[in-house]
């Protein structure tokens, strides 16, 4: 069976794996962000050019704010979600959300919405340490298959010492 060995140890065996030793961290993808941040300045320009309503004007202008405002969240709160060795951090616009390892039921909900399938993460607390408070981020919002965060959050939840076996 390989073992694991530290990123950027040198003279590394061939029987052994490199590992990240570094906190795991989700974030949208920038280029998301970049591409919304055109958005809204294309609907800004035709607010301003192409429209000739006053109501047109105000629709088109929202929208254009909107997008921006979507793109602003997306590359200035980050990481959105970070896995810590005393449990997980969540970024939102006004607070970082801490969410301890005992307890934290990380699963995957898949909803069937207008013809196509939509996987969210989910991050909940059970026992004593729920506060009710349900964490749910998307793809958007991790910048990375819900699928394979979900996996890797219950591997590391897995690993910790004495740690129960994570539910589903």
């Amino acid at each position: 069976m390989p073992g694991v060995w530290p990123v950027g140890r040198r003279h590394r065996p061939r029987n052994y794996t490199c590992v990240s030793l570094s906190p795991a961290e989700w974030s949208p993808q920038p280029s998301w962000a970049v591409g919304r941040l055109v958005v809204a300045g294309v609907l800004a320009g035709a607010a301003v050019l192409v429209v000739a309503d006053v109501p047109g004007r105000l629709l088109v202008g929202l929208a254009a704010a909107g997008s921006a405002l979507t793109a602003a969240h997306d590359l200035l709160v980050r990481p959105r979600l970070a896995a810590r060795p005393d449990g997980l951090v969540v970024r939102s616009w006004g607070r970082r959300r801490r969410l301890g390892w005992p307890g934290l039921r990380v699963r995957v909900r898949a909803v069937r919405r207008l013809g196509t399938t939509v996987r969210s993460l989910e991050l909940d607390l059970a026992g004593p340490h729920d506060d009710g408070t349900l964490v749910v981020l998307g793809r958007r919002d991790l910048g990375a298959p819900v699928d394979e965060v979900a996996r890797a959050l219950r591997s590391l939840q897995a690993e910790l010492p004495g740690a129960p076996r994570p539910a589903d």
